[in-house]
């Protein structure tokens, strides 16, 4: 399966990934994941959102156990973030296949899309609609970099964007949502002189998911010319714009949290020409609410005050929030109950469309160890034996919740 996924929307350049959401690559990739349940006899349908699905059960026959991630990509990032899900899902089945084991309740993969929102800035597009987290009015209203609209893009892939919305009925039908992920940090690397750095465990199993959000800061100032315009007459937003990442990165560490400004547009974009727009996007995180508040709102005020010193208007908006998510604690415990009782349990800073479904559906998480941490990047990583050991994690997990 690895073999197969490697080269769809591999930048040559780069090595790493660009399948951004209803393009050539993602079509690829889901095209993929069809396949891959056609192979194996599972009942393949696509809802109302373009999430993929692939059963085995009767889908409507309710209580099913679900599991699977996503395929997208950040703009050239790792082989890992997302693809390890869906191909150790497809990978469990085949374990619990040879293991002859007898489900009672119906099993399903799933392939979410937008997960990473690369395209269009809202990440878990495809989960929160579905979870009725956003509207069709306001998944109307995105567009990417080039201006074309998510319902555009989804109708020349060849999907109905009509369709899309909430979708409790399918919801209600899921008794149990299990996501394996790679790690995206070193919580239970080992470091290379065999001294732990972590737990040394190859799987763990997710405690919560940090609060965390996209605010896009649009700094306002005065076009003009880069080679004749003296300094004092200056209302260069770009100066605002790196005072804020500067306290961005301040206000992170005295907190405890992270903050980053990740992705920048410049208007009118050229060498001789001083900006008049700066608009930057602003990810930030935090164990919990209070501190990511703390924060952002420590960025922004400094931003303000030194926008006015600069003679630049500052509009922040908030584009994206999701809070605090606590994985169900019966499910969490019936998991290490499964996988033995002494699997480390951690949280995380990474959004998943797990997160996004805890609000409606049971939900937990696995995580396969990340030797270096690296993640949304080429280097991303995962050992062949602890994909294996993921593999097996979530055969047993799934064995112990449909053959019960």
């Amino acid at each position: 399966m690895w073999d197969e996924l490697r080269p769809i929307g591999r930048h040559a350049d780069s090595g790493g990934y660009r399948r951004f959401a209803w393009t050539g690559a993602d079509a690829d990739c889901r095209d993929w994941f069809r396949a891959q349940a056609e192979a194996r006899g599972l009942a393949y349908e696509v809802d109302r959102n373009g999430n993929q699905w692939a059963w085995l059960g009767d889908p409507l026959a309710g209580d099913a156990v679900v599991t699977g991630s996503h395929l997208d990509s950040v703009p050239d990032g790792g082989a890992f973030d997302g693809p390890l899900g869906v191909v150790s899902s497809f990978a469990a089945l085949d374990e619990l296949r040879a293991r002859g084991a007898a489900l009672t309740r119906p099993l399903a993969i799933t392939n979410f899309g937008d997960e990473e929102g690369a395209r269009f800035g809202l990440a878990c597009v495809g989960s929160r609609l579905s979870a009725g987290q956003l509207t069709k009015e306001k998944a109307y209203e995105l567009r990417d970099a080039d201006g074309t609209t998510l319902p555009q893009a989804m109708e020349r892939a060849g999907y109905d964007p009509d369709a899309i919305g909430a979708d409790p009925e399918r919801l209600a039908r899921i008794g149990a949502f299990v996501e394996l992920h790679v790690e995206q940090g070193r919580a239970l690397a080992v470091s290379d002189s065999g001294s732990a750095a972590g737990s040394g465990s190859p799987v763990g199993i997710a405690s919560a998911i940090w609060p965390h959000g996209r605010w896009r800061f649009d700094f306002h100032g005065e076009a003009n010319h880069a080679g004749t315009t003296r300094l004092v007459d200056r209302r260069d937003p770009m100066l605002t714009y790196a005072e804020t990442v500067l306290a961005a990165r301040r206000e992170a560490a005295l907190a405890g949290a992270v903050a980053t400004f990740g992705k920048i547009a410049v208007e009118p974009n050229g060498v001789n020409a001083i900006p008049s727009l700066v608009r930057g996007w602003l990810d930030s995180r935090a164990a919990d609410q209070a501190t990511l508040d703390t924060v952002v709102t420590a960025v922004e005020k400094a931003a303000r005050e030194q926008a006015e010193r600069d003679g630049i208007d500052l509009a922040v908006v908030r584009e994206s929030f999701t809070p605090v998510v606590e994985f169900e604690h019966a499910l969490r415990d019936e998991l290490n109950r499964i996988l033995g009782g002494a699997v480390p349990v951690l949280g995380t800073g990474a959004g998943h469309d797990a997160g996004i479904l805890s609000a409606a559906v049971p939900t937990a998480m696995l995580f396969v160890r990340n030797p270096t941490g690296v993640s949304h990047s080429p280097r991303e990583f995962a050992a062949e034996d602890d994909c294996v050991a993921g593999v097996l994690a979530l055969a047993d997990v799934l064995e112990g919740l449909t053959c019960r």
